[in-house]
């Protein structure tokens, strides 16, 4: 197996602000090449930890290695950052203003305004060049700020809200822009609080909740690790048939009939039984259409998990 290189390691990072504690002993590992969800409700602690990694600020302790070296302000020019909070000059013309950003980035003018070019051809926005911001939608400047995040081709890409303001179509205009840099070697920080957002997207996650990670891996290792053998079955034939060849071995959860005739089943296996038994169980006396297994969501799972530590939150507090 190909070990896995991180760009960013995170470790024992806490940060606080008077009396609040926005990061808690925080350890994270990044790995290169990932699209990296960094998922918590609003307040969790995702954008402290953000601007530590932008070095906006620094924390109070721990530390933080970009590749192998130290974070240090060397490492700006490798990273572009989206900001939840968009910002651009109303008065400036979209144009002008893309071309000085990017000149601040430390692009040469002749080379920024050639890839400019080809980023407004490819989202058929190369009208707006000479109109000011002040004309554009919040989603048309949000599609100019990406471009100049993305322009001068950082290693560490972080979005922080990035489908926020957008229709559907433009969300997946975004959606493939960022898994086509991933795939060219881009490892991309999504922070968000919508957690059916990263579904589709994530290779991994870490959820933050009260200032804490919670929980941290690869979308498909958690889902697995989440996962309570139910399956949703789909069928023809005779529904009593049906749950006695369930035996003692697996439990019914629920059943119904759709309007086309089909019948259909939640079943949980119990015990050491696989899918295969549940099959070899049911096929005599049933005609299988499709069967799924129930994989909980990303929010089923932050839910789940935060009630499992609210008791120990609790005496936590208690020893205080």
């Amino acid at each position: 197996m190909k070990k896995q290189t991180n760009i960013l390691r995170i470790k024992n990072i806490v940060k606080t602000y008077a009396h609040h504690v926005a990061l808690d002993n925080v350890s994270i590992n990044i790995p290169k090449q990932s699209i990296f969800g960094l998922l918590g409700p609003n307040g969790a602690g995702k954008t402290s930890l953000i601007r530590i990694i932008n070095q906006i600020t620094a924390p109070d302790s721990g530390s933080i290695l970009f590749g192998n070296k130290r974070l240090a302000p060397e490492h700006i020019a490798q990273i572009g950052y989206l900001p939840e909070e968009r910002g651009l000059y109303k008065k400036m013309k979209v144009g002008e203003q893309a071309l000085y950003l990017a000149q601040l980035k430390g692009m040469p003018k002749q080379e920024a305004k050639k890839k400019l070019e080809e980023w407004f051809d490819k989202f058929e926005i190369s009208n707006w060049w000479d109109k000011k911001v002040e004309e554009l939608s919040k989603g048309m400047a949000q599609k100019v700020q990406f471009i100049v995040t993305v322009l001068h081709e950082p290693k560490l890409l972080i979005l922080d809200e990035p489908f926020s303001g957008f229709d559907p179509i433009n969300t997946n205009l975004i959606k493939k822009e960022i898994l086509d840099l991933r795939d060219k070697g881009t490892t991309v920080i999504f922070s968000t609080h919508n957690m059916e957002s990263v579904e589709e997207i994530c290779d991994h996650i870490a959820l933050i909740n009260q200032s804490k990670k919670i929980l941290e891996g690869s979308v498909e290792e958690i889902k697995n690790k989440y996962k309570n053998n139910v399956f949703n079955i789909r069928f023809k034939g005779n529904m009593i048939a049906f749950t006695n060849a369930l035996w003692t071995h697996f439990e019914l959860i629920n059943t119904g009939k759709e309007p086309s005739g089909i019948s259909f089943a939640k079943v949980r296996a119990t015990g050491n039984q696989s899918l295969n038994d549940l099959l070899l169980a049911i096929a005599r006396d049933a005609q299988i259409v499709s069967i799924t297994e129930d994989v909980p969501t990303m929010r089923e799972i932050f839910i789940q998990t935060v009630k499992q530590l609210e008791p120990n939150q609790e005496n936590n507090s208690d020893n205080e």
